[in-house]
C-alpha cells in the first residue's frame, strides 16, 4: 500500500531529527542512507554523485525529497552502481543493497527496522520482492 510504501524511508528521514515526520528525508539523511546501505562504494558512486543526484530529484526551491523522488533517486543511481545489469536489475540490486537496513549509529536505544519495498513502474511484482527478501532472511 502507499502508506506502507511511504514508510519504507522512515527511519533514515527520522535519523536525528525530533520533529521530522518519516514523509521526506533531507539531504544529510540522504547521504546517511546511501553510505550506511553501502549505495556509495568510493568508485561508481561517490558522495559528490549521490548530492548531485538529490538535487537533481527534488523541487526546484525543497529541501527534502519525497518517498516517489526517492524512488527517482535510486533509478539515477542503479546504472552507475551497478554497470554490468539492465537498469531494472540494477533498481532491483539498489533497492536490495537498501532493504531492511538502519542508520549505523552506536548507543541507539530504539531500533526499527526498515522495510523497504521496491515499488516501481519496473518488471519486479512486490509480491515476488517480498518472497525473495524473505526467503534470504531465512537462510
Amino acid at each position: 500500500s502507499a502508506s506502507e510504501a511511504e514508510g519504507s524511508i522512515q527511519v533514515f528521514a527520522i535519523y536525528g531529527d525530533t520533529k521530522a515526520t518519516g514523509q521526506e528525508m533531507n539531504g544529510k539523511n540522504w547521504a546517511k542512507l546511501c553510505k550506511d546501505c553501502k549505495v556509495i562504494d568510493g568508485k561508481s558512486i561517490t558522495g559528490t554523485d549521490v548530492d548531485i543526484v538529490f538535487s537533481k530529484v527534488k523541487g526546484k526551491t525543497a529541501r527534502v525529497i519525497n518517498y516517489e523522488e526517492f524512488k527517482k533517486a535510486l533509478e539515477e543511481l542503479a546504472p552507475k552502481r551497478f554497470k554490468d545489469k539492465s537498469k531494472e536489475e540494477a533498481y532491483d540490486a539498489i533497492c536490495q543493497l537498501v532493504a531492511g537496513k538502519e542508520p549505523i549509529n552506536v548507543g541507539v536505544t530504539v531500533r526499527m527496522t526498515l522495510n523497504f519495498h521496491c515499488m516501481s513502474h519496473f518488471s519486479a511484482s512486490l509480491g515476488s520482492f517480498q518472497a525473495d527478501l524473505k526467503s534470504k532472511r531465512k537462510g
